[in-house]
């Protein structure tokens, strides 16, 4: 999958789904990641801070915000932007995988 990090307040942290973020996304929201869907903002935003929070667990960075400071240093972009790069990341594993399997 392709580096992605997301600017927040001007500092750059990873961004990754992981096991965690989908486990973080279950605690925060009670629901499976599989029920989520397009039409949720607030799914797609909470989705994104577990997947910020656990990369940057995985990856030892520091940081400490909560779901709503997270959410209120976002805007409809930088959700828009985030949401293009996890579907080009999603279009190449697709597109890798049906090559391997035509191999």
């Amino acid at each position: 999958m392709a580096k992605v990090e997301v600017t927040i307040n001007g500092a750059k942290y990873p961004c990754r789904p992981t096991m965690g973020a989908m486990l973080r996304f279950k605690k925060e929201t009670g629901k499976e990641i599989t029920e989520m869907t397009d039409k949720s903002f607030t799914d797609l935003c909470t989705y994104l801070y577990c997947c910020v929070v656990s990369a940057c667990a995985a990856d030892k960075v520091d940081f400490s915000m909560s779901l709503l400071e997270f959410a209120d240093a976002l805007n409809p972009e930088d959700m828009n932007e985030w949401a293009a790069q996890m579907q080009q990341g999603s279009t190449a594993n697709d597109n890798a995988a049906e090559g391997e399997k035509k191999s």
